[in-house]
């Protein structure tokens, strides 16, 4: 399992940082670090499953932008050395919508609350960038998806099984 988890994050980080290099835009970032421990340290549990990854991270760009917009800073650089009101209030609140969007709806990702930061602290906020931090989760995604099951891992395709599907599936299949 450790030699699995190493393994997939090198190659998989290494392939994402050299289309990051080759486009000069920003396809590695920090919250991607989690995301890929999830995805090759514990592949089927359902915070790694492509639909809890992508879910969870949509809601926290989502969340972080909603943060930028109610405290006006869509236009302000990111200023991580000298905190102000403002972008506390829009940290507080993108964190807050992050962390109640996946439990209402049940898709939870602990990573993406780190991407809501990553928003709503300015770090990446312009409409590009945003889309950026989803393409670079969905490239995660897919060569993780390619390397666990070329490992023999069972990555779910879209979301895990719960033990209630896994027993649905040994009762048809039987």
């Amino acid at each position: 399992m450790i030699a699995r988890c190493g393994f997939g994050a090198l190659l998989v980080t290494l392939a994402i940082a050299g289309l990051a290099v080759g486009t000069s835009e920003p396809l590695l970032f920090p919250s991607l670090g989690p995301t890929a421990y999830l995805l090759f340290a514990t592949p089927t549990h359902p915070a790694a499953s492509p639909r809890n990854t992508l879910a969870g991270h949509l809601i926290g760009v989502a969340a972080g932008a909603a943060g930028l917009t109610a405290f006006g800073l869509w236009h302000t650089e990111a200023a991580l050395s000298h905190m102000d009101w403002a972008r506390a209030g829009a940290a507080t609140m993108a964190l807050t919508l992050t962390c109640a969007g996946m439990a209402l709806s049940r898709l939870p990702h602990p990573p993406a609350g780190a991407t809501t930061l990553i928003v709503a602290l300015g770090v990446l906020h312009t409409p590009k960038q945003l889309g950026l931090i989803l393409l670079g989760v969905v490239v995660l995604l897919v060569l993780g998806a390619v390397f666990n099951r070329a490992v023999g891992v069972r990555y779910p395709l879209w979301k895990a099984e719960t033990p209630e599907s896994q027993e649905e599936t040994a009762r048809v299949g039987a």
